[in-house]
């Protein structure tokens, strides 16, 4: 048996879940001992297949659109990207017990929206078409009271009713670079356009992208471990890219790693999405064992401490 070559592995800290994802998923755990199986979710609660698919086992159904619920008086959870306003009120409608797992942070951006709307401004947000936060915001107001951008043309596009009552928010798991680029034509374009008071992007996609971009300039490659339909996981494989990382991959699991890319490589980086559990990383980090003889060195840029309380639903039950 030949010697395995040998690997040194920077694995980026902060990485994985943030707390807006612990919250969501704490959400369907405690709702399934308060209340037993089964639990209904709209939507993925979290945009990973692994966590999706485990709780899953344990008792959640997951559904696209509430009509698939039948009447029941078990639990119906949002998930943590938020819901357009017509959903609870859908909900209500069919007397269902519901219980909101949507990020503090993505709410946040909706009441900031709320308000920019209640002083007769529109709102400019900037983020991606389909995405289901994107459509959750967007739903917090009526048609035509908000208005998608996606890129710098976008912006160069718009034709507002009003250039002197504009506001801006932001998806909060995009690319911090590619948003600032965005906020700066917009701010060239409309001067007098209102910011929100904190930064929409989240920490937790802030600290995550810095420490991508700290490792990826010093590696051959880059693992970035998260799903496709993760927007916070594409921006950091981006990140990777950009920031001018040879080899730059997005990976679900170990065995989704093309081990023939990564013939020669002396050091790889490792992060992952927020949505990502670390048990991932680890199988990853053990199928680098199997092929190498590694090193691991953690690099750390960011300690997080944020902690988000259960939805209101479930605090005098826990």
């Amino acid at each position: 048996m030949s010697e395995r070559p040998k690997l040194q592995i920077l694995l980026c800290a902060p990485r994985g879940f943030c707390a807006g994802v612990v919250r969501a998923i704490d959400t369907v755990e405690r709702a399934l001992e308060i209340y037993g199986a089964p639990v209904y979710v709209r939507h993925e609660i979290v945009h990973n297949r692994y966590v999706v698919d485990s709780l899953r086992a344990k008792g959640a159904i997951f559904v696209d659109h509430l009509d698939e619920i039948p009447d029941t008086e078990a639990p119906v959870i949002f998930s943590a990207h938020g819901v357009p306003k017509a959903v609870p009120a859908a909900a209500r409608q069919r007397n269902f017990l519901t219980i909101d797992a949507t990020c503090p942070l993505v709410t946040k951006v909706h009441r900031e929206a709320e308000i920019h709307a209640r002083r007769g401004r529109t709102v400019v947000l900037i983020g991606h078409a389909g995405h289901p936060e994107v459509e959750g915001t967007m739903g917090q107001l009526p048609a035509g009271a908000v208005v998608l951008v996606e890129t710098v043309d976008d912006v160069e596009k718009l034709t507002p009713l009003d250039e002197k009552n504009l506001a801006w928010a932001t998806q909060t798991t995009l690319s911090v670079d590619d948003t600032r680029e965005i906020v700066e034509a917009l701010t060239r374009r409309f001067p007098d356009i209102v910011g929100p008071h904190k930064e929409d992007i989240c920490y937790a996609t802030t600290n995550r992208q810095d420490a991508v971009k700290a490792v990826a300039a010093q590696v051959d490659a880059m693992i970035v471990v998260g799903a496709p339909n993760s927007s916070n996981s594409l921006r950091l494989r981006e990140v990777a890219e950009r920031s001018g990382c040879p080899i730059a991959l997005l990976v679900e699991r170990a065995a989704d790693i093309d081990w023939t890319m990564l013939q020669g490589v002396k050091r790889v980086g490792i992060s992952a999405g927020a949505s990502a559990p670390e048990v991932l990383v680890e199988e990853i980090l053990d199928g680098f064992r199997a092929h190498f003889d590694v090193a691991v060195e953690t690099v750390v840029t960011a300690q997080e401490g944020v902690h988000f309380p259960p939805p209101r639903e479930l605090r005098q039950r826990v």
